[in-house]
């Protein structure tokens, strides 16, 4: 059994600022933009997935900071310090994404890294179960050490094995080593395309060159903060969250910026199944681009490339993306990536049955036509040939 003071004595101020109110705006920007990313994933890559899921916990962490700066958790006591396991999903999710981005075919699972965050969500249940009374004085703490302490027995220890206590000195720890792992996967990804951090030409790795960059801003926040005003202050976590909330606006800016919603405006939405029915495109610009597209695909051998996107290909003939997404889907009946992986096909079928696919070992060919991942090359494969390659290579040698 315990005791638990009367909540009627509990400070209830609410305290609102400019800041708040940012924040506030970078919550709901953040949840929708990961709303549109998730579903976008669960029928295009799982690049969307993870960045859906990193700005879904970044949106709900800042949440949680915004509910503690204005006072409004003390409301919410059950669910006070929810987010505190998301703190170790960021370095994690952040370096999948980096890894997904880089090696976009690779079917290889990377959700293991988020197990220190499994086991600091179960581990919360000392703290989520103990009184409304215990929950606000740890409010107390960290906002406003100088208020009168409610009076409280817990029922046991909300931190049994004494590590709450480092709380922000692990995930300072846990997401620079994760970024650091991020930096080394970038760096060695631009070292075998020759180019370097200062001058990125491809836009993916740009984009995530430019995506690290603000998280070691994050970092350099964090550990300022910390030190100067102490590990046990959550000043910082305040400065962080507007920072967040900045990405988020940044974030939607670029991607209404690239949307091709501009290039044929409508005042209304387009129903479902109307996909292209307004096109500007005529005929003879199908066809124009069409020809654009074979000849980087037949000469020029665009797939080669491992880090190929409809954008990329876009960029290369100069036209506009959705116009190029259009032209693929009705001239090939293949979305972007399903036409990529049949021209890789194609090109690694003519070097198996050419006197170079005879030595050539699988993972070669596998990255020599665009691809990271051997298992991915295996699986398109066989989708297009009925073969893996190397049953398809016995085949060539049994005639």
């Amino acid at each position: 059994m315990y005791l638990e003071t009367n909540t009627l004595f509990m400070n209830e101020s609410i305290n609102i600022g400019v800041f708040d109110f940012i924040i506030f705006l970078g919550v709901g920007q953040g949840i929708f933009l990961s709303f549109i990313l998730l579903k976008k994933g669960r029928s295009d890559n799982r690049v969307n997935v993870i960045q859906g899921l990193l700005y879904l916990f970044l949106a709900l962490t800042i949440f949680e900071e915004l509910l503690n700066n204005t006072g409004y958790i003390v409301q919410l006591l059950p669910i006070s310090d929810f987010s505190e396991p998301l703190n170790f999903t960021f370095g994690p999710l952040f370096f999948m994404y980096c890894h997904e981005v880089i090696y976009r075919d690779c079917k290889r699972r990377n959700w293991w890294h988020l197990l220190p965050a499994v086991f600091w969500l179960l581990y919360m249940f000392f703290y989520f179960t103990q009184p409304d009374a215990a929950k606000y004085n740890s409010y107390l703490e960290t906002k406003h050490p100088d208020w009168k302490y409610l009076n409280v027995i817990r029922p046991y220890t909300d931190d049994p094995l004494g590590i709450r206590n480092y709380v922000n000195e692990l995930t300072l720890i846990h997401f620079i080593v994760y970024i650091s792992l991020s930096i080394i996967l970038l760096v060695r990804k631009l070292k075998e395309v020759r180019q370097s951090l200062l001058n990125v030409q491809n836009e993916a790795l740009a984009m995530l060159r430019n995506t690290l960059m603000h998280f070691l801003v994050i970092v350099g926040i964090f550990m300022a903060t910390k030190f100067y005003f102490g590990m046990d202050s959550d000043v910082g976590s305040y400065f962080i969250a507007s920072y967040i909330s900045l990405m988020f606006f940044i974030t939607s800016y670029l991607v209404m910026n690239k949307s091709s919603y501009f290039s044929a405006p409508q005042l209304l939405p387009e129903l479902p199944g109307m996909k292209y029915r307004r096109s500007s495109l005529e005929s003879a610009d199908k066809h124009r681009i069409l020809e654009k597209i074979k000849k980087q695909l037949e000469e020029d051998k665009y797939f080669k490339n491992n880090l190929i996107s409809l954008a990329g290909l876009a960029s290369v003939i100069h036209e506009n993306k959705h116009h190029v997404s259009q032209v693929i889907n009705e001239m090939y009946e293949k979305n972007f990536f399903e036409l990529m992986a049949y021209y890789r096909v194609q090109e690694a079928s003519e070097i198996l049955r050419s006197e170079k696919g005879k030595n050539i070992t699988i993972e070669e060919l596998a990255e020599l036509v665009g691809y990271n991942s051997k298992s991915s090359f295996n699986t398109a494969f066989k989708r297009y040939v009925g073969h893996t390659p190397s049953d398809f290579r016995k085949l060539i040698a049994d005639r």
